[in-house]
C-alpha cells in the first residue's frame, strides 16, 4: 500500500488527500498552520489522520510520495528535507489526473485566466457537455476525480500549480498572456516564472491543442526557443491568421481546421480590449471542442459577469461601485483602469508583490481623480501617484469601510469608485475574495 503524505489542509490539500482515500491509499494530511473547521470536518468524514500546527518528521519522512498544495514555496525547511531525502513531490493536479481520463481544458497566465476559464466551461456546459471546473477555482481538481465523474474538465492551473507536474497532459492548453508577477517564488528572476508557465505544455502531443496570445511578447519569445508538437491556435488584435482567432473590422473571426465562424464585437457580454482576447481564446477552445457556432455565439452575448473581476456592485447617487478585487498585479489594475470610460476613483494597494507603478502613469494621469490606499504600508503608492492627482487626493485607509467611506467623500455623480488593488491581499484580509466581499458589503451599508 503506498503511502502519500499531503502537505497543506485547505482545497487543494484536503481534495487530494480524499483522492488517496478513495483510493486506497495509506494516506496523512500535515499542515504547518491551522486548518479551517469546514476542511477538518472533510477530512474526519473521510476518516483521513491529520496534523495542524507543526510538521512531524517522522510521519512526512516515510512516504512513498508528497503532495505539496500550491501555497506552499519550494523554499520551505519541511520540503527542503523531503527532498533531502529523495522523496518525490508532486502538484494536486499531477497526482489527480493519474485517476482521470476525462478530456481537460487548461488555462493558465497572468491575467485574465479567471474570465477564460470560465467563459469554456459556461461554453461547455451550454453545449450539454458533462463538464467539470476546478483547478484554481471553485472545488480541487482531485476532489471532484474522487467524488464525481465528468467527460470534461476545464482547470484554472496557477504556475504554482505546474511547477510539480511530470505527466500531467491537457489535450487544450491555453497560455492568456504572461507578465512580471510572483516572482517573489521564482528567485526574482522572470525567465523561471515564464518556464512555470510553459510546464502546461511540456507533454502536448500532435492530436491536443496550444491556444496562445500572439501579441504577447513574453510568450512569443519564449515560443521561439522551444520546439511544440501540437496544433498551434494563435489569437490576435493585430493581424490575420491562418488557424486561430483575429480580427476583421468589427468583427472576431475564428479560424479551426475548415470551419471560420465569426462574431460581432458589440454582441459580447463583456467589454474592454482585455476582454476581446479573453473571448477569443474561449472560442477557440470551445471549436476545438467541437462546439457549434451559435451556441459559441449566444454564450459569448450572455455570459454573466464573475465576481470580484469589475463586478458592477451598485450604483449610489449616480456613482457606480465597481469590485476587481481579483486584479492582484499592475497588468490586470491597467486592464481595468484602461476600460473605465467615467472618471475614476481607485481603490488600490495591499501587500506590495514587487510592483513597477510605472507602465500606470498614463492611465493614472488621464483617468483618475482621486486615489484611496487601501493597505497597511502605501508608501509605493504615494511615491508613484502623489505628484499626478495631488497629495490632497490620496489618502490611507485600513479597513474595507474607511476605503468606500472616502471613496465616496471623493466621487461626484457620473464617476467610478474602482477597487482595483494592484496587489496581494494579506495584509489587512483573509484573501482577494474576503477583500471583494468586505468591499460590496460597505457599498451595500451605504
Amino acid at each position: 500500500m503506498s503511502r502519500i503524505v499531503v502537505l497543506g489542509g485547505a482545497e487543494s490539500g484536503v481534495g487530494a488527500a480524499v483522492l488517496a482515500k478513495v483510493k486506497g491509499m495509506d494516506v496523512f494530511l500535515s499542515d504547518k498552520g491551522k486548518i479551517d473547521d469546514s476542511y477538518k470536518a472533510v477530512l474526519s468524514e473521510w476518516n483521513i489522520p491529520f496534523e495542524e500546527g507543526a510538521h512531524t518528521c517522522e510521519q512526512i519522512l516515510n512516504a512513498d510520495e508528497v503532495v505539496k498544495s500550491p501555497g506552499i514555496p519550494s523554499t520551505a525547511p519541511m520540503v527542503r528535507e523531503i527532498r533531502e531525502k529523495g522523496i518525490r513531490i508532486v502538484s494536486e493536479i499531477e497526482f489527480a489526473s493519474r485517476f482521470d481520463s476525462a478530456k481537460k481544458i487548461c488555462i493558465t497566465g497572468s491575467n485574465g485566466k479567471t474570465t477564460t476559464t470560465s467563459l469554456i466551461y459556461y461554453l461547455l456546459k451550454n453545449a450539454g457537455l458533462n463538464v467539470g471546473l476546478g483547478g484554481n477555482i471553485g472545488k480541487s481538481y482531485a476532489y471532484q476525480v474522487a467524488t464525481e465523474h465528468f467527460d470534461y474538465y476545464v482547470l484554472e492551473i496557477s504556475s504554482f500549480q505546474l511547477d510539480d507536474i511530470y505527466d500531467f497532459k491537457p489535450d487544450i492548453a491555453i497560455i492568456t498572456n504572461i507578465t512580471p508577477d510572483h516572482l517573489d517564488r521564482y528567485d526574482h528572476k522572470m525567465e523561471n516564472y515564464v518556464r512555470a508557465k510553459f510546464n502546461i505544455t511540456r507533454n502536448l502531443g500532435p492530436d491536443d491543442c496550444f491556444i496562445f496570445d500572439s501579441d504577447d511578447e513574453i510568450t512569443i519569445k519564449h515560443l521561439d526557443s522551444i520546439i511544440l508538437r501540437c496544433k498551434m491556435l494563435p489569437y490576435t488584435q493585430e493581424k490575420e491568421v491562418e488557424q486561430g482567432a483575429f480580427l476583421r473590422g468589427d468583427q472576431i473571426i475564428v479560424r479551426y481546421e475548415e470551419d471560420e465562424t465569426d462574431i460581432y464585437l458589440k454582441e459580447l457580454a463583456l467589454g474592454g480590449k482585455h476582454n476581446v482576447y479573453n473571448s477569443m481564446a474561449a472560442a477557440l477552445a470551445a471549436k476545438a471542442a467541437g462546439i457549434q457556432n451559435d451556441i459559441i455565439r449566444s454564450s459569448l452575448s450572455s455570459f454573466p459577469p464573475i465576481e470580484h473581476r469589475l463586478e458592477p456592485v451598485l450604483s449610489i447617487k449616480d456613482v457606480l461601485y465597481i469590485n476587481d478585487s481579483k486584479a492582484t498585479n499592475v497588468d490586470s489594475a491597467w486592464y481595468a483602469l484602461e476600460c473605465q470610460k467615467r472618471p475614476v476613483v481607485w481603490i488600490v494597494g495591499g501587500t506590495d508583490k514587487g510592483n513597477d507603478y510605472s507602465v500606470l502613469l498614463p492611465l493614472v494621469k488621464e483617468k483618475v481623480k482621486a486615489i484611496v490606499c487601501l493597505g497597511v504600508d502605501n508608501s509605493k503608492i504615494h511615491a508613484a501617484f502623489e505628484d499626478i492627482v495631488g497629495a490632497d487626493k490620496i489618502i490611507d485607509t485600513l479597513s474595507a469601510d474607511e476605503a468606500v467611506k472616502a471613496s465616496a467623500a471623493f466621487a461626484e455623480a457620473g464617476d467610478v469608485v474602482l477597487l482595483s488593488p494592484c496587489c496581494a491581499s494579506f495584509d489587512l484580509f483573509q484573501n482577494y475574495e474576503d477583500r471583494g466581499r468586505q468591499f460590496k458589503d460597505a457599498v451595500r451599508r451605504m
